[in-house]
């Protein structure tokens, strides 16, 4: 004959379990960030030449359901292409990101994963229609 508290007897086995695993997840992720951030520490400062070969925003939708408030955040990021052929992905600031442009050279910095800097190279633009002027009042004269 069952008594009627079996439903509590499998809660209470349950519960404990689904803790435990929900805590075992937090501590592998933040063993990790601090495992890479350690790793990072103990790699040199590198600057290398690279070249801007993409860059892709991710959007988060939040949804507050207590007020019916939509939020979104954006994360930027730059992707960039060094001399041997690799690519790295870094995420970057918007500010950073809104200045960058795919096709951009200059120096990378970073250490390990870590993304540290992109220096442009000065670029040099001509102004194609000040050169056609000069040239046809130069034929004039």
């Amino acid at each position: 004959m069952h008594s009627g508290f079996e439903v509590f007897d499998l809660a209470g086995t349950i519960f404990p379990i689904f803790f435990l695993i929900v805590i075992t997840i937090v501590l592998i992720s933040v063993s990790g960030g601090v495992y890479r951030w350690f790793s990072n520490n103990k790699q040199p400062v590198l600057s290398v030449n690279s070249v801007i070969s993409s860059k892709r925003t991710a959007v988060l939708h939040h949804h507050d359901s207590d007020s019916s408030a939509h939020h979104s955040s954006t994360t930027y990021y730059l992707t960039f292409e060094v001399e041997s052929g690799d690519r790295l992905e870094f995420r970057v600031s918007g500010e950073e990101f809104g200045q960058s442009a795919e096709g951009d050279e200059g120096k990378l910095t970073l250490q390990g994963s870590r993304y540290l800097g992109f220096e442009r190279y000065g670029r040099i633009h001509a102004d194609t229609s000040l050169d056609r002027r000069s040239v046809r009042r130069h034929s004039h004269m």
